[in-house]
């Protein structure tokens, strides 16, 4: 009924089509096991059960809540209607202070309780790292 040609090339474009599939399947499942969700304290707080997945909670660090002893800062993330306490044994970041926006990924150990293994401090679209600021106060 088809000729030669025809059937050669329908079997290429299902070959293609279910190659395209096969490819997005896998990229879609290798990208899924290294997300990292982002949620606020409020979120946190009304959740239904803990997921041990590491995460990532935003918001600002509350004013005169840093404690820092000789391996670890405790601090505490609020949205200004929940928070939660944070631990974090590292260095932190340069723009890490109190009243400024902050996301610590890690793992929810309850509600309250955030163990962060990573700290990135946030800044506005007007930050300029200080010793630019100094040589263009120079100039």
């Amino acid at each position: 009924m088809y000729g030669r040609k025809v059937k050669l090339r329908f079997l290429f474009i299902i070959i293609v089509l279910i190659t395209l599939i096969l490819t997005t399947f896998l990229i879609l499942k290798s990208l899924e096991e290294n997300v990292v969700y982002f949620q606020s304290p409020s979120e946190i707080k009304s959740l239904s059960e803990i997921d041990k997945n590491k995460i990532r909670v935003g918001g600002m660090v509350k004013k005169n809540s840093i404690s820092i002893s000789s391996n670890e800062v405790n601090f505490i993330i609020t949205d200004f209607k929940n928070e939660i306490n944070v631990t974090y044994s590292g260095a932190v970041p340069n723009l890490f202070a109190e009243g400024k926006g902050v996301v610590a990924e890690g793992f929810l150990k309850d509600r309250n309780f955030f163990s962060a293994t990573k700290i990135l401090a946030k800044h506005d679209e007007n930050y300029m790292p200080p010793e630019v600021k100094e040589a263009l106060g120079e100039k």
